[in-house]
């Protein structure tokens, strides 16, 4: 019987099940996915064991992540109801599905925790969140749990009321940095410079500015004012950008991004 079973190998589910590789054994694992051809693909290129169903799968392990987009959870929750028993931890990737409706369908002796995980998870530089109700875990489970995430890259525990917040703060938020790396190279490329090497420059420009909040632990806004000389360059880019409002347009997509979550049932 294996450890861990991954139901769903879209790009989350693969990134993890690839993480997790590296620090548990192949044969922890087993998951299915929806096609055969995916089933196939996944097996051969890490040798994991493959089952048919997600019945099959939730009886082949204790713990069960469900990898698979919110649309799809009606309909897998019922082929598993039966499968999971309170002996399982089951682990949701799903933006917007709480604990408490995933216990109505599952039982209410069910345990549940919720993760939101992002895209950076496929290099190994993912963040994710991770909700749950600590009573009824113990700390041998919540430790396989965390090193399943600690795999791909950091994570941290949250109260579920904020797991929205935790979308917004960066399981979409890899989005919009693209968005802005694309428009910093579109500046570069407008003054001259190929748009291969801008994309180098301004990805890793990024790259570096949020490692010297991470490594440094100093305000975001002490790291700004450091490369602003007076009546330099940099403060005349800044000044741009409030006057053409960068700081409320980022709010409003935390805004649009948290009401999206909260829709979600």
């Amino acid at each position: 019987m294996a450890e861990i079973g991954f139901i769903g190998m879209g790009n989350m589910g693969y990134a993890i099940l690839k993480g997790a590789l590296k620090v548990f054994p192949a044969d922890s694992f087993v998951f299915t996915a929806k096609t055969a051809k995916t089933r196939q693909r996944v097996h051969m290129e890490t040798k994991v064991t493959y089952v048919e169903s997600n019945a099959e799968c939730a009886n082949s392990c204790k713990y069960v992540v469900l990898a698979v987009k919110p649309q799809y959870y009606p309909i897998v929750l019922k082929q598993i109801r039966y499968a999971v028993t309170p002996e399982h931890v089951v682990t949701s990737l799903a933006p917007g599905i709480t604990i408490a409706s995933l216990k109505e369908v599952l039982g209410s002796d069910r345990r549940i925790i919720r993760a939101m995980p992002n895209t950076p998870a496929l290099i190994g530089e993912g963040m994710t969140g991770l909700s749950f109700r600590p009573e009824e875990f113990s700390e041998e489970e919540l430790a396989v749990i965390h090193k399943l995430f600690e795999a791909i890259g950091t994570c941290a525990d949250v109260e579920e009321h904020l797991m929205s917040a935790v979308v917004c703060a960066s399981g979409s938020s890899p989005a919009y940095v693209y968005q802005l790396i694309e428009a910093l190279a579109d500046g570069a490329v407008k003054y001259g410079m190929p748009r291969e090497q801008a994309y180098l420059f301004t990805a890793q420009a990024v790259a570096g500015a949020a490692r010297m909040v991470l490594e440094t632990g100093e305000h975001p806004a002490v790291l700004k004012d450091k490369v602003c000389s007076p009546g330099g360059t940099t403060i005349a880019g800044v000044a741009a950008l409030e006057e053409y409002g960068l700081r409320n347009a980022v709010l409003k997509a935390c805004d649009a991004c948290y009401e999206k979550c909260e829709s979600i049932k």
